[in-house]
């Protein structure tokens, strides 16, 4: 067997690029069940998140193509040797190293991000539900997991706020000049949704509006923060009341576009407005940004928020790094353990074949 990974992230990828390779969850499924029926890949989990699309395997051959040409029919995209090399790929111990490194957040936009270590999780239960995880990979991701929890036990890579939702909301504080008296509308609560309602509560934004495609679910959350929940079909009436937007769903399409948001701006005589796009896909046209008083920020803008809190994060990074170390050693010898533990079952069983034939 041979572990091997391909991948896109922020790093080696600006978001009109990550977007397109953004994995949905009925792709996630298509993806998981083609693997699943493939010969040639004994297991399998794909990591998909707003800074980097990730996919993790066991193969028979150590071939990226194995992964990456059912990755692309899924997408409906064509495979070119273009799009080929934006992904990386890794195989063996830097399969290990690097999933240790990206649970802990090492490898994320804002270093040490803590939403990383859940998605994670949501990844590997996906692939337990499609019994794509043999024993390397259950060891393996139980192994990444443990680390993620340590690394945020034991050190200060997450010190201060400074998740994706907190940059989000300190950055609509800082177009705004306050939120103390401001009304901000939030898309979109999932994780980073519910996050970002939470933090606009802590920094005293005067109206929360919440709104949703499930707008049950958009009700039972504005009752909880004491936020108000508004439908979808009201977007422009609330656009044209509040000072800001903070967009986070999955929607495969723009909600916010120019000619919405030059309507929009024409009834606020002259306030400005301030528009945050953390979703990947990109839920704000970039065009937005052209039309007068709107202030547009996306995810890949948001790095340079948390530059306050960065330092302390940055002096964990070597502890971080000795304890990934640690961790692989430890998954090999485990793994190994695993395998002679298997070997002395299996010449076990074999031994009492054959007494029971003699």
């Amino acid at each position: 067997m041979a572990l091997i990974l391909v991948g896109v992230n922020h790093k080696n990828c600006p978001i009109e690029i990550r977007e397109k390779f953004f994995i949905q969850s009925t792709e996630k499924e298509l993806l998981l069940s083609g693997y699943q029926s493939d010969a040639r890949v004994t297991a399998a989990f794909v990591l998909s998140t707003c800074n980097r699309t990730e996919i993790y395997a066991d193969t028979m051959y150590p071939d990226p193509l194995i992964l990456l040409q059912r990755f692309f029919t899924v997408k409906g995209l064509s495979l070119t040797a273009g799009h080929e090399e934006l992904f990386y790929v890794k195989h063996e111990k830097e399969v290990v190293a690097h999933m240790f490194r990206v649970v802990t957040g090492l490898e994320s936009l804002i270093l040490g991000e803590q939403q990383i270590l859940g998605q994670v999780k949501c990844a590997v239960a996906w692939a337990q539900n499609h019994r794509m995880l043999n024993r390397t990979f259950n060891i393996l991701t139980n192994f990444a997991i443990e680390t993620g929890k340590k690394v945020r036990r034991d050190t200060l890579i997450d010190a201060g706020g400074s998740s994706i939702s907190w940059a989000a909301v300190a950055e609509t504080q800082n177009i705004l000049g306050t939120l103390e008296g401001k009304s901000v509308l939030v898309i979109g609560i999932g994780k980073m949704g519910q996050l970002a309602v939470q933090e606009l509560k802590n920094k005293g934004a005067s109206k929360i509006y919440i709104m949703n495609r499930t707008h049950e679910k958009a009700e039972e959350l504005a009752q909880q923060v004491g936020a108000e929940a508004v439908n979808i079909w009201k977007l422009r009436e609330i656009l044209e009341q509040v000072d800001g937007c903070i967009c986070s769903t999955r929607a495969p399409h723009y909600l916010l576009d120019k000619d919405l948001m030059q309507h929009v701006m024409s009834a606020r005589a002259g306030k400005k407005f301030a528009a945050v796009d953390i979703s990947v896909p990109r839920n704000i046209d970039p065009h937005v940004a052209a039309v007068n008083g709107v202030s547009l920020v996306t995810v890949d803008d948001l790095a340079m928020t948390v530059q306050d809190t960065a330092a302390k994060r940055k002096q964990a990074v070597a502890q971080v790094e000795q304890i990934i170390i640690n961790k692989t050693n430890e998954f090999y010898k485990a793994l190994d353990k695993a395998s002679m533990y298997e070997l002395l079952n299996a010449a076990s069983a074999s031994s009492s074949s054959d007494k029971a034939f003699i």
